[in-house]
């Protein structure tokens, strides 16, 4: 039974970190406990053993290392990390001009490797890797909690955030079931009208967000209206939502080989009949849907298969 002191927020991190292990500072590779993966493979960091300032969306120092671990033309002149990160920050910095789903755009195609520097032995651009979509052990994987984002005299903190080498890929919204008027609603609701709006600067590298109360689960891209957020189903519908369903839910979808998966194969960007730009992230059964045909190609089985939509 939940109680004040016994909260959903707990529920999400121990799911994702395999309980409680207080690091103070972060290798790089899933999170393992006894050789096995702790959770699902997320380290969890105090918000004080975080080395960013309130006004920093991203944690800079995992990232310079990031950039210089993948990238061997960086690792010879590791200054160059700071060009690039000179890049990063005039894309978060130009949100409020820019506009929010043109600023996560050009953020994702950072992070999925779509842009170069000229790092070459001759001054010739060079792919900037980011992230290691290949292997999953050269990237740095925290979860932490309570995450203060300010910008100008506007402050937020978000409940629980995931990052990937420094970058907060995913904010979770995580609301107490002790109180009946509350529900994954009001979650989604403060991440779509209060952060997405008054901090956007956090949601530029953003790939979805989460909002639960420990009966439903639901996620959402930026600007996504919420009563589009859908759920990470695992299984068919069984009636009345349990805190089983949204466990099976965080384990799946918040794997750090999904959240990469997702951010790298299955968002897009569009153009709405009204000429603005929206991004479009994959509902559960078209990314289940789409693996398995690729999967059934892979292996020579038949090629034929329907994904849902809507």
């Amino acid at each position: 039974m939940f109680r004040e002191s016994n909260t959903v927020e707990a529920l999400v991190r121990d799911c994702l970190c395999g309980g409680i292990t207080h690091y103070t500072a972060v290798g790089v590779g899933l999170a393992r406990r006894y050789g096995q993966i702790s959770g699902l493979g997320w380290h969890y960091l105090t918000p004080q053993n975080l080395r960013r300032q309130p006004h920093q969306p991203l944690v800079e120092d995992h990232l310079r290392d990031a950039l210089i671990r993948l990238n061997p033309e960086i690792a010879a002149e590791p200054d160059r990390a700071d060009d690039v990160l000179y890049r990063l920050r005039a894309i978060l910095l130009g949100v409020r001009t820019d506009g929010l789903v043109k600023a996560n755009e050009e953020f994702a195609a950072w992070l999925t490797g779509e842009r170069s520097m000229p790092f070459g032995t001759s001054g010739e651009h060079v792919t900037i890797h980011v992230i290691d979509f290949a292997d999953l052990e050269r990237n740095q994987y925290v979860a932490t909690n309570q995450y203060t984002f300010r910008s100008g005299s506007t402050e937020k903190r978000a409940d629980l955030v995931l990052l990937v080498n420094g970058i907060p890929l995913v904010v979770i919204e995580a609301k107490t079931p002790v109180r009946s008027s509350q529900s994954w609603l009001d979650g989604a609701l403060q991440v779509h009208e209060d952060y997405e709006a008054n901090v956007p600067e956090l949601f530029v590298p953003n790939v979805f967000s989460v909002a639960t109360e420990g009966k439903e689960f639901r996620y959402g891209s930026i600007g996504l209206p919420v009563e589009l957020w859908g759920p990470w189903h695992i299984k068919a519908d069984s009636g009345s939502p349990t805190l089983q369903e949204v466990d099976q839910a965080i384990s799946s979808m918040l794997q750090p080989v999904v959240v990469l998966d997702l951010l790298a194969n299955f968002t897009a960007y569009a153009t709405d009949k009204k000429k603005r730009r929206m991004k479009i992230i994959a509902r559960y059964q078209q990314y289940e849907g789409t693996n398995k045909i690729v999967e059934r190609v892979v292996a020579g089985r038949p090629k034929k298969g329907l994904i849902w939509h809507f």
